[in-house]
Order: C-alpha cells, then sequence, then structure tokens
C-alpha cells in the first residue's frame, strides 16, 4: 500500500480512537480509545491505529507482498510511530511554550499524526527491503507484547509518572 494512502488510515483512525471512547463510553474502547488527554493515552492510540492501519493494509494488498517479510517491519513501526508523536508534537512547545489557540493547535496535532504515519511507512518500508534476522524478530515481538500489555495495563493501573497526568485537570 502507497505509504501516504496507509497514513490517511492511520490518521483517521487515530482520529476515531481519540473521540471513539468520549462519544460512546463504551467499556470495551477503553483498552484502545483515549479516555483524557494526558501524553500516555496519546502515545497508546498511535500505537492501537498504526497496528489497525497494518491490518487494513495487510487485506488490502496481501497478494502482493511476502508474507514472510509483511508483519515484523510493521510491527516494529507500530511500537516506534507513538514516540515519533511525541517528539514531532513537542516542537511546537519547545519553541513556543505552552499552546493556547486552537488555530494553532488543531493544524499542528493533524500533521503530526498524518506526518508521524508516513514516517513509520518509511521505516518499515526500509527494513521490508533488507534481510530481518530471528533474533530481530525475536526482539520486535517481544517489544510489541510489552508494550501492547503496557499500553492495556496502565489504561486501568496508570503509575505515578507526569506522563499519564491528564493536563485538563491541572
Amino acid at each position: 500500500m502507497n505509504i501516504y494512502i496507509k497514513s490517511l488510515f492511520y490518521f483517521g483512525i487515530f482520529s476515531i480512537l481519540h473521540f471513539g471512547y468520549e462519544l460512546t463510553h463504551w467499556a470495551f474502547f477503553t483498552p484502545f480509545c483515549g479516555i483524557n488527554e494526558s501524553v500516555f493515552q496519546h502515545l497508546k492510540m498511535a500505537f492501537w491505529a498504526y497496528l489497525l492501519a497494518s491490518l487494513i493494509e495487510y487485506f488490502v494488498v496481501r497478494k502482493k507482498f511476502n508474507k514472510r517479510t509483511f508483519w515484523y517491519p510493521r510491527l516494529l513501526s507500530t511500537i516506534i510511530v507513538p514516540f515519533l508523536v511525541m517528539l514531532v508534537w513537542y516542537l511546537v512547545p519547545a519553541f513556543l511554550g505552552r499552546v493556547e489557540s486552537l488555530a494553532l493547535e488543531l493544524p499542528w496535532a493533524i500533521f503530526t499524526s498524518y506526518f508521524t504515519g508516513v514516517m513509520g511507512g518509511i521505516i518499515e518500508k526500509n527494513i521490508e527491503e533488507n534481510t530481518v534476522t530471528p533474533s530481530f524478530k525475536f526482539v520486535i515481538l517481544i517489544l510489541f507484547i510489552i508494550s501492547a500489555f503496557l499500553y492495556i495495563w496502565f489504561t486501568y493501573k496508570p503509575p505515578w509518572i507526569d506522563l499519564f497526568i491528564n493536563p485538563e485537570i491541572l
């Protein structure tokens, strides 16, 4: 699938996950959707959104790729994309401080979400073109399992770290 199209799917899914729980209050969505505006919740949404975009990609192009090399680069991008979101998002606060303007925050959020999807796609395409060793596959699987576990676990039992604080209550 084209990187830019996949990034649109990622952005759309991220948007759904951002507002899904707030609009429905369905408990089923809690592990996947943002339940507040904390940094952690946004990382969680990016993780699940990229994984779901990769699942869509799998079903759309499944006859056009090597099944043995498809998932590992995408799982690695799924692990990395949340951190790319954090790195790109915090460029504006680094230069401008706290952003109070929705006119700036909304376009920056849209750009950040889409652009990090593009970066994830570039990473996975480059990894896909190279040999992925069994030990690298093992590391990716372990990191993916740990990530999925922590995104779900910390949704219900957030630790005391400021990464989990909802800025709306400050």
